[in-house]
């Protein structure tokens, strides 16, 4: 089977591996689980967390590939397993599965022939790993990695450790003056909303950055959804239009008729593709507060799903749409859940009404001002319900 040249593929990738910085999913995941997955944006970091629990935990027994290495020309992964289990391998490691054609069935027998083998494979978020051609709901679960928060920014661009704040922490407003002994919050803050969202940007110039965002931006589009999606190249032409389009207003408040109309495509067309580049984390979509099957209609608001996108996409993002692409963002990455309230930009957890602004915002604007706080950028310190927004990059 000539496996030996996969194990040499690996020695190449495990050299350059070190354990100088983890992303905090690799704190959250429980390793011992038989087969799992990590969904995310390319450039996050899955690959070398896949790398480093293979080179500094599993050491041995263990076997990484990527799903569309030409070894899988002549061969499939159930050999593979087979071949590997048989020789004594216990760890399995899959990067990019959503490449493999038949990803899903081959899974399920492995999990279901080869009880001793723990698979661990990667995903584009399009992936919707519960749809797959055979039933793994009961077998696999699967972890989401985003981009850096701007305190993991910190740790693995000017190795600056510092702790997380969990959203109750922000609004009981925390001492942070552990923060601003080691840093200046304000020009951090705007060095990250600008190129800090993604790991590899270390080792990038500013403008080989914005290239590599738009190949990433790219390869999703042509590749990852085309393949998830069964796109037709027309298709891919047609939703490259409408991020476009998007990218040009956000946040953008649909009017789903002229946007078929002007993108010529029917209305439930765009709401799908819409919905597509929310799932390949391209973008966020925020609905209003309100229940059942009324959220899988049109969004009430469309953001790009990073700041780092908005440079990349256009010249001069303007400053309030970053403020809020930010908050969002770096909240939902969190975990909690955000609407659009009656009143007010975000509503977090059905509880906690979000302002966004600069220094000089205040809630006039608002009648009911209970659990309401104001994210303010510009300035350093929390007082009374005003938080800095720059700590809502240190949710994880």
């Amino acid at each position: 089977m000539e496996i030996d040249r996969l194990f040499d593929f690996q020695a190449g990738l495990l050299r350059s591996v070190h354990d100088r910085f983890h992303r905090y999913l690799f704190h959250a995941i429980n390793w011992k689980q038989r087969m799992f997955g990590i969904r995310g944006l390319r450039g996050t970091g899955k690959t070398t967390l896949l790398l480093q629990y293979l080179k500094y935990q599993v050491k041995a027994n263990g076997l990484y590939v990527t799903a569309d290495h030409p070894w899988f020309y002549d061969n499939t992964l159930l050999e593979l397993a087979d071949h590997h289990e048989k020789y004594g391998g216990k760890v399995l490691l899959i990067d990019e599965i959503h490449k493999y054609p038949r990803w899903s069935t081959e899974l399920k027998n492995i999990y279901d022939g080869y009880p001793g083998l723990q698979v661990i494979f990667t995903a584009s978020s399009a992936l919707d790993i519960q749809k797959g051609e055979a039933d793994l709901s009961r077998r696999v679960i699967s972890y989401s990695l985003p981009g850096l928060s701007l305190r993991e920014y910190l740790h693995f661009e000017k190795d600056i450790v510092l702790p997380s704040y969990s959203l109750s922490d922000l609004i009981k407003q925390p001492s942070v003056s552990e923060v601003i002994s080691k840093i200046k919050p304000l020009p951090e803050f705007k060095s990250y909303v600008r190129s800090g969202y993604f790991p590899f940007k270390r080792m990038e110039t500013e403008h080989s950055y914005s290239t590599k965002l738009n190949q990433i931006i790219n390869t999703v589009l042509e590749s990852d959804l085309s393949a998830i999606e069964s796109y037709t190249a027309g298709n891919v032409v047609k939703i490259k239009r409408l991020l476009g389009v998007i990218s040009e207003s956000v946040p953008f408040t649909p009017n789903i008729s002229a946007l078929a109309a002007k993108m010529k495509m029917s209305r439930d067309v765009v709401n799908d593709f819409i919905r597509h580049l929310e799932k390949a984390g391209l973008l966020n979509l925020l609905h209003e507060h309100k229940k059942g099957v009324a959220v899988l209609q049109k969004p009430d608001k469309i953001y790009l799903e990073n700041t780092n996108f908005s440079f990349a996409l256009k010249d001069k993002p303007e400053t309030g749409s970053l403020r809020e692409t930010f908050f969002l963002n770096q909240i939902r990455n969190a975990g909690h859940s955000v609407s659009l309230p009656p009143e007010g930009d975000f509503l977090v957890d059905d509880k906690f009404i979000f302002e966004i602004g600069g220094k000089s915002k205040d809630l006039r604007n608002i009648k009911n001002k209970k659990n309401t706080y104001l994210a303010l950028d510009e300035i350093e310190q929390p007082y009374q319900n005003r938080i800095p927004l720059w700590m809502f990059g240190f949710l994880y």
